[in-house]
């Protein structure tokens, strides 16, 4: 089960995890912060950031073209491969 924090930040630091989400392929400074948290505990992170838009650029062509309706049904469409 998912749980909900708040993270507050000074202002300079939003406005460069913004920046940097948004140069390497996050899609949020959540993700951002989802994926820090994993490499700092796991130390080897589970998708590279490489990885990370190459599936991003998958979902966005998929759902221009309807493919499997949800980005849910997409992903679950892939763990099936």
């Amino acid at each position: 089960m998912n749980k909900q924090i708040n993270v507050r930040l000074p202002g300079t630091i939003l406005i460069s995890a913004k920046t940097y989400a948004e140069e390497h392929g996050f899609s949020s400074i959540q993700e951002l912060i989802k994926e820090a948290i994993r490499e700092k505990l796991f130390e080897q992170p589970e998708i590279s950031k490489e990885e990370l838009a190459l599936v991003r650029k998958l979902v966005e062509a998929s759902e221009k073209k309807n493919l499997y309706g949800t980005e849910e049904q997409l992903f679950k469409k892939l763990k099936t491969r």
